[in-house]
Formats: C-alpha cells, structure tokens, sequence
C-alpha cells in the first residue's frame, strides 16, 4: 500500500510503485481534472503539483509522490476561483480545452514563484505545454490578468 495526500485528502492506493502517479489519480483515485496527453513528458496535460512544484504526472512514478504534498487541478482552489482559473474564463482561453488544466497549473507555479511575469517569463515558464489549439497568445494575456488578479487580492489583505 502507498500513502497518498491528493488535495488535503489522505488515500492508500495498492499500486506498483513504478506506476506513473497519472494512473493512480485517475484510475485510483478518480480524479480525472489530470489528462494524458503524451506519456513522455513533453506535452503539459498531466502537470499536477509535488510539494509546489509543477510536475509531470505522467513520468513522475507514484512511490516519489509517497508521503508528499500532490494537488490536482481540482484541487487548486475550493470553487475554482484561483486568480489563473478566473484568468482563463474571463480572457475565454480553452478552445478545445484537453491541456488547460495543465497550463493551469504550470501557471499556477509560475505565479507562485514570480507575482508581476513579463512575456519572456511567461514564454519560458510555459514552453513545455503544448496547446493543439494554439490559444498560446491568451493564455499569456489569461497569466498576465492572473497577475493583476492576484496583486488585487494581495492588496486586500
């Protein structure tokens, strides 16, 4: 058994610890906010957090992830009002919408780690998702609102 905490929830999963921690949030667990896009790292969709940093679920094996802070797309906030999930509605950023909750997340990170991007940070902190749909230039306006969202709230505090 492994010992999982995926959005402040504990859960024991009987999986082989080689298992990419992909497998285990969507087919164990059940969360399935996380997509499988590639399985080699290179596309974005199954980025989920690891103790705050962006990782690929979908190379990152699930006995790493034991005993260790893991957050999911819908865990990211309570009712979806992270200042990057406000950002992507309101700039109406998903087209198709399969990588978003990986771009969501990595944005998150970037957010985190660098309140107040410039394009270049975005561009570089973005470069591994991939986007079929080309949404590239609003979801660096969605990031850059994001910011703006997220300084506001600062303020307010």
């Amino acid at each position: 058994m492994i010992n999982l905490n995926v959005n402040q929830k504990a859960y024991q999963v009987d999986a082989d610890p080689n298992m990419p921690l992909l497998w285990v949030i969507r087919d164990i667990i059940g969360l399935t906010g996380t997509k499988y896009g590639c399985g080699v790292a290179q596309c974005g969709a199954c980025v989920v957090h690891l103790n705050g940093e962006a990782v690929r679920s979908c190379v990152t094996k699930v006995s790493r992830a034991e005993g260790q802070k893991i957050v999911t797309i819908e865990g990211l906030s309570a009712d979806n009002n992270h200042p990057a999930q406000v950002a992507w509605n309101e700039e109406n950023v998903p087209q198709c919408g399969y990588c978003h909750s990986g771009q969501i997340m990595s944005a998150a990170v970037l957010l985190k780690e660098n309140p107040n991007p410039t394009d270049d940070d975005i561009d570089s902190a973005m470069a591994g998702n991939i986007c079929r749909c080309g949404t590239y230039l609003r979801i660096r306006k969605a990031i850059h609102l994001a910011a703006e969202i997220q300084r506001k709230e600062s303020a307010s505090k």
